[in-house]
């Protein structure tokens, strides 16, 4: 009787155990499916990334599966990051990331801070300051985001510093302690490679777990990219989630900078499919030119700015 109560009292601990959400068995060291964005990470690519204290906030959640990419490498592409494999490379390095920071900078208007202390300069030539600094030393330094390239630049309005694998941002609309962000320079070198944007959607079925916008992606496109000095034009924008979902109730800004130095601004507000639309009446505009348009959308803190245009031909 003595022992089947132990036997019995045995089961009773196992069976709790394998329930226990996060214990050995439950939680799996070869594989993790993130429902955020609809993607697994496995093998030797999630090692790498549980290498990290905090990899959602250097890397970002996978946004694509582990693929051969455009330029014929094994990848794994994150929000903010590039995995690739290098099967050349001993076992505990042949996860590398790719300087996605080194591969998409592009010089820009740099900010001159003068002398100032709080700074640290880096074999590059460059120094990382203040805020900048705290938030490399904090996360990760040079072992996740490479060694600074660039000084503090102007780009798209916003003060930002490039590094080999990555690019921070300074959001001074953000709570204090949380102005310094990563760019998603993962999406970014994904698009810039032309890597195919149905890798991009969820590898299981859209349901209730895969709710969060994470990151937002403008597009937009003229009805003619043709007109004539005097008409009307439609410029329509697209935008979509992390997972190519429509994204409602995004709201934007249309700035058309007309062939006559007149500067005009049109806002919108996505519909159900994602879609928003401005129409533009002009006239008297100079034949040959090209009228460039400016579109900035935000959504529930994201943001995605993205450019068109249309020549007046006739």
């Amino acid at each position: 009787m003595k022992a089947t109560r132990q036997l019995a009292a045995l089961f009773v601990l196992l069976a709790t155990l394998l329930s226990e959400p996060g214990s050995a068995v439950a939680q799996s060291t070869t594989v993790q499916f993130f429902p955020e964005t609809g993607h697994y990470v496995k093998g030797e690519f999630l090692q790498f990334y549980r290498i990290v204290p905090d990899p959602r906030l250097v890397f970002g959640y996978p946004i694509t599966e582990q693929i051969t990419s455009r330029d014929s490498k094994t990848v794994q592409y994150f929000q903010r990051a590039r995995f690739e494999l290098r099967q050349d490379l001993p076992e505990n390095q042949r996860v590398q990331l790719t300087p996605v920071g080194q591969a998409l900078y592009e010089r820009a208007d740099q900010l001159n801070l003068g002398n100032i202390s709080g700074c640290e300069l880096f074999p590059t030539g460059y120094s990382v300051c203040l805020a900048f600094l705290d938030f490399f030393k904090t996360s990760g330094g040079a072992a996740q985001f490479g060694n600074p390239i660039s000084p503090f630049e102007y780009h798209e309005s916003l003060i930002v510093q490039y590094f080999e694998n990555a690019r921070l941002e300074w959001r001074a609309d953000r709570p204090e302690g949380q102005r310094v962000v990563l760019t998603d320079l993962g999406r970014h070198y994904f698009d810039r490679l032309g890597e195919d944007p149905a890798l991009l959607k969820p590898v299981s079925p859209l349901d209730a777990t895969i709710n969060p916008i994470l990151s937002i992606k403008a597009h937009a496109f003229v009805a003619r990219p043709l007109t004539g000095s005097t008409g009307q034009q439609a410029v329509y924008i697209i935008v979509q989630s992390q997972t190519l979902q429509a994204v409602s109730d995004a709201t934007g800004k249309v700035t058309v900078r007309w062939t006559d130095g007149r500067v005009e601004e049109y806002y919108f507000t996505t519909n159900q499919a994602g879609l928003g639309r401005v129409t533009l009446n002009f006239s008297d505009q100079k034949q040959g030119e090209l009228v460039p348009i400016d579109i900035t959308v935000v959504h529930q803190g994201l943001g995605s700015r993205t450019r068109t245009s249309f020549r007046i031909w006739f």
